[in-house]
C-alpha cells in the first residue's frame, strides 16, 4: 500500500528540499544594502500619492465577482463537454439551464453598468 505512495512522498520531500534549499541560499549568498530609494514605497513608478487605506470603487470588485462566476463556468464546461455523450439530452438541458442563468447575471450587470469604466 505504501508503495503506491512513495512517488508521490518522493516528489513532495524533493520540492520541499529544493524550496529551502533556494530560500537558505538567497538569505545567506543575497547582498545587504538598503538604501532610501529601496526602503521607499513603491506604485507603479510614481511616488505614493494617497494613503493607503482608501476605499476602492465599488466597480472593481463586481468585475472581479463577474471574473469568478466565468471562471467557474469554464472550470463546469470542460467537464460537460468531455462527458456529453455518456450524459445525453438531460446534460445539454442541464448545462443550457446553468448557461442560460449566467447570461441573465451577465446581462444584469452589464444593464447595470458594472463593466463601463469612467
Amino acid at each position: 500500500m505504501l508503495g503506491n505512495y512513495l512517488p508521490i512522498l518522493i516528489f513532495i520531500g524533493v520540492g520541499l528540499f529544493v524550496g529551502t534549499a533556494a530560500i537558505t541560499a538567497g538569505y545567506f549568498l543575497g547582498s545587504r544594502r538598503p538604501s532610501p530609494a529601496k526602503l521607499s514605497p513603491y506604485e507603479c513608478g510614481f511616488e505614493a500619492f494617497e494613503d493607503s487605506r482608501t476605499k476602492f470603487d465599488v466597480r472593481y470588485y463586481l468585475v472581479a465577482i463577474l471574473f469568478i462566476i466565468f471562471d467557474l463556468e469554464i472550470a463546469f464546461l470542460f467537464p460537460w463537454a468531455v462527458s456529453l455523450h455518456h450524459i445525453g439530452v438531460f446534460g445539454l438541458a442541464a448545462m443550457a439551464l446553468f448557461l442560460g442563468i449566467l447570461v441573465v447575471g451577465f446581462l444584469y450587470e452589464w444593464k447595470k453598468g458594472a463593466l463601463e469604466w469612467e
